[in-house]
């Protein structure tokens, strides 16, 4: 297997087994093809259409308040989506063993689709019941797939992404009123385990994209220096999301901003420069470093928690998606590791969607409709772009004629 394939290094000891023969549909054949579809189309549309609710456009009734169902969707549909579609991939890469493919790749799509749908239309408990299986249901087939290719390496993600599960859970059994805490605690929960997977993953993919397309630079972090950062992390997240407001939190929350400013410095992000498809995963990356100085900050009350919230979802998750999209999805479709300019567009599209969203309301509040107005045009024209170029390559057979 080429090493473009692969979105995470290997582990050492992954089996190897000969391609399957070409069958099923190609959308389903491997998992990125339809959660990556799907996802994008999910960021196209939902994020304008929460714009016009928000500012009083369109008068659409949801299952749940506006703000709670946009937040949600962004978290545990579009994010959510696709790390379920990237670790079916990717777990086939590091074992060599088979993910789910065929029908059962399509019922677990149908199920993710299916609970988008819920969302606007209801009712409620019925939303909630298709909406929590998906993460579990992954988590526990990937963590088989790791076991039988003793895989250890890996597990931590899948707890992870089972803690991801339960803020999910969480979330809906607050708005049901089962559980006593706010909603909007179970969704900040949320995104700290996505902020944590990317931590995890991007210690793993940026540094190796760095050095594979820049001979001689040697990229070598020492395991303390790695353990530390991604244990204050959780640290300042766990505070974040537990903590009542305080000085605790906000020396945590300093300490992540240096140290992932500090681990970025040591992946060489100039040595990207001329390779958009590295550079937005260095960009993005840069986001948390913003993400935790905003925590930080908001602690004393200096900004509020919002330009925070949104420097770690729009930012980070936003653009290292929107760059994960585009390598994953040309590497597993036999396609030159190159983007395009409609493509670099997308970057700098996300990328300025969250200078809007993030930015904007701190320097100059009395612009906000109209910085949220034109971050959802530009985060919206984006993952349009994205859908026009990939979706017949991820409706049709690679373009080496390969499995996958």
């Amino acid at each position: 297997m080429k090493s473009s394939e692969l979105p995470i290094a290997p582990s050492v000891k992954a089996a190897s087994t000969p391609p399957a023969a070409l069958k099923n549909w190609p959308v389903l054949r491997l998992g990125f093809r339809p959660f990556y579809i799907g996802t994008a189309l999910v960021a196209c549309l939902t994020v304008p259409l929460w714009i016009a609710i928000f500012l009083g456009w369109i008068p659409l009734q949801l299952p749940v308040t506006p703000l709670l169902w946009h937040a949600h969707e962004m978290l545990f549909g579009f994010a959510a989506g696709v790390i379920a579609g990237f670790l079916l991939t990717a777990v086939k890469a590091w074992t060599g063993l088979a993910t789910p493919r065929g029908t059962p790749l399509g019922v677990l799509f149908v199920l993710w689709a299916a609970a988008r749908i819920a969302g606007l239309t209801g009712p409620y408990v019925v939303y909630a019941a298709l909406d929590v299986v998906l993460l579990p249901a992954v988590a526990v087939i990937l963590l088989r797939v790791l076991l039988r290719a003793k895989n250890r390496r890996n597990l931590p993600l899948i707890g992870v992404l089972l803690l991801l599960g339960c803020a999910n859970l969480a979330f809906h059994l607050s708005v049901l009123g089962v559980l006593p805490i706010a909603p909007v605690q179970a969704l900040y929960a949320g995104l700290a385990m996505i902020v944590m997977i990317e931590c995890v993953m991007a210690g793993r993919v940026v540094p190796a994209f760095t050095m594979s397309v820049n001979p001689g630079l040697k990229i070598k972090i020492p395991r303390w220096s790695e353990l530390t950062t991604l244990a204050v992390t959780a640290l300042a997240l766990a505070l974040w999301v537990l903590a009542p407001p305080g000085p605790v939190t906000l020396v945590a929350c300093a300490l992540a901003a240096v140290l992932h400013a500090v681990r970025l410095a040591q992946w060489h992000p100039w040595a990207t420069r001329n390779r958009p498809i590295l550079w937005i995963l260095h960009l993005a990356y840069a986001w948390i470093v913003v993400g935790f100085a905003l925590l930080a900050l908001a602690q004393w009350g200096w900004v509020a928690v919002s330009p925070a919230v949104h420097a770690l979802a729009v930012g980070t998750t936003g653009g290292l998606i929107i760059g994960m999209l585009t390598r994953t999805a040309r590497g597993h479709t036999g396609r030159a590791l190159q983007v395009s300019q409609p493509e670099v567009l997308a970057y700098v599209l996300v990328m300025s969607a969250a200078l809007l969203r993030v930015l904007v309301p701190i320097a100059a509040p009395q612009w906000y409709a109209a910085a949220l107005v034109w971050a959802a045009l530009a985060w919206s024209l984006a993952f349009a772009i994205y859908l026009i170029i990939y979706t017949p390559w991820l409706l049709q057979t690679r373009a080496d004629g390969k499995d996958g």
